[in-house]
């Protein structure tokens, strides 16, 4: 009964995707993976795509000094993988930020799944093209700003920049993600956060930055 339970709730998840997306994932092999838990290293040849039913993940790369950039989140409803569907190696690390289910396609199935369904194929071509224009913006984000002007970026890239009238609230965020972001050290970006904050810019909190007019664009 139990398994007969669980299998239910995995069809549901399923069936839960975009429709062309959830026949993608019933072609793959279902894995659960603990919080915190690696699914990806960067490097590694890699010949899958990864549907993620539940949780979500982050992706990042770390330097030979242990430095960590992370290149963003994705969550439940999306994939990741498929960049190296053309058996090269892996372009970045995963990891899982909670619990989290993936259904686990092959290159051999990806392949079928384009052939039958070619609209996916344009689809998959547009995911890919995103993802190279956001890691080509997080490049040039590195090379041409500094750090203050990438925690400003990160802070006001989410939802705009705020005014005395709409204050803006970010949640689940933390100064180790933001670092994490901009490749700094996370005590300067506490730094630059407590200099905001006794400027009256942002008001800090647990997980938690208010941000409460524009943040000036030198510090």
């Amino acid at each position: 009964m139990a398994v007969s339970r669980i299998a239910t709730e995995q069809e549901k998840l399923i069936a839960g995707l975009e429709p062309s997306l959830g026949r993608l994932a019933a072609r793959g092999i279902l894995r659960s993976y603990r919080k915190n838990s690696i699914v990806l290293n960067e490097g590694d040849t890699g010949d899958s795509l990864f549907v993620l039913l539940q949780g979500q993940v982050k992706v990042y790369a770390t330097d030979e000094n242990g430095r960590e950039i992370t290149y963003g989140t994705i969550s439940a409803g999306d994939y990741f993988g498929e960049m190296s569907l053309d058996g090269g190696p892996r372009s970045a690390s995963v990891m899982t930020l909670e619990t989290t289910l993936c259904s686990l396609v092959s290159r051999a199935a990806v392949q079928q799944h384009l052939e039958e369904e070619p609209a996916f194929a344009l689809a998959l071509v547009a995911r890919v093209i995103r993802r190279a224009r956001s890691a080509t913006e997080i490049a040039r984000q590195m090379a041409l700003l500094d750090v203050y002007g990438r925690v400003i970026h990160t802070l006001e890239g989410q939802q705009g920049p705020a005014s005395q009238a709409a204050p803006i609230q970010l949640t689940q965020i933390t100064h180790q993600q933001i670092a994490s972001r901009v490749g700094a050290s996370r005590e300067m970006v506490s730094r630059l956060l407590k200099d905001l904050e006794k400027g009256g810019y942002v008001e800090l909190g647990i997980k938690r930055i208010t941000l409460k007019k524009k943040l000036p664009a030198r510090w």
